[in-house]
């Protein structure tokens, strides 16, 4: 793909996100104004890397690049699945800043749930470092550390919305967790 058509699909897709995130572009301190930065830096580090999406598909960092994302696919499934049945999302919450799947009303502690609390921002961190060790390269490792602290800042603020509506629950519930990572971080 040329660096032109590259170019534009960027822009594409990035005003896409915007368009689709835009009630919570509205403040800094809604979870989702810091993961549309970190969309963009994904989209950007997949653009960057897509030409050599298959090239040499048995070396180690392709190797590498396909467990992180096939870690990414199995996270996308069993989170939604988990938000779905057991988050009981609804559209009577309030908060115009969260997509229809975060408007969930019962705390989810299960599947994915039990050992991090945001499976679905650990599928964005797979794919960022996922499409990262495609090809491997200085401005493809800082676009994967710029997703990567969007994504923590991005939980980091969810955090705080989720000890707001679910209170002391959601707190006793991060003292057993990881954020993105069981057992380590």
């Amino acid at each position: 793909m040329s660096l032109t058509l590259k170019i534009l699909v960027f822009l594409v897709v990035s005003i896409a996100l915007a368009w689709l995130t835009r009630s919570s572009l509205r403040s800094f301190r809604s979870h989702g104004f810091y993961r549309l930065f970190a969309w963009v830096a994904i989209v950007a580090l997949v653009l960057l890397n897509l030409d050599s999406w298959f090239f040499r598909p048995f070396s180690i960092h392709q190797v590498i690049s396909r467990l992180l994302l096939l870690t990414s696919l199995f996270l996308v499934f069993h989170g939604i699945w988990y938000l779905r049945m057991t988050g009981k999302p609804d559209s009577k919450r309030s908060d115009p800043s969260l997509i229809s799947i975060e408007k969930t009303t019962e705390l989810v502690t299960v599947g994915d749930y039990r050992t991090i609390r945001h499976p679905l921002y650990s599928l964005l961190l797979f794919l960022a470092w996922g499409a990262f060790f495609k090809l491997p390269s200085p401005a493809g490792g800082g676009l994967a550390i710029l997703a990567t602290v969007f994504l923590t800042a991005t939980a980091k603020v969810e955090e705080v919305e989720n000890t707001r509506y679910f209170g002391a629950g959601y707190s006793e519930y991060m003292k057993h967790t990881k954020m993105f990572i069981p057992f380590l971080y």
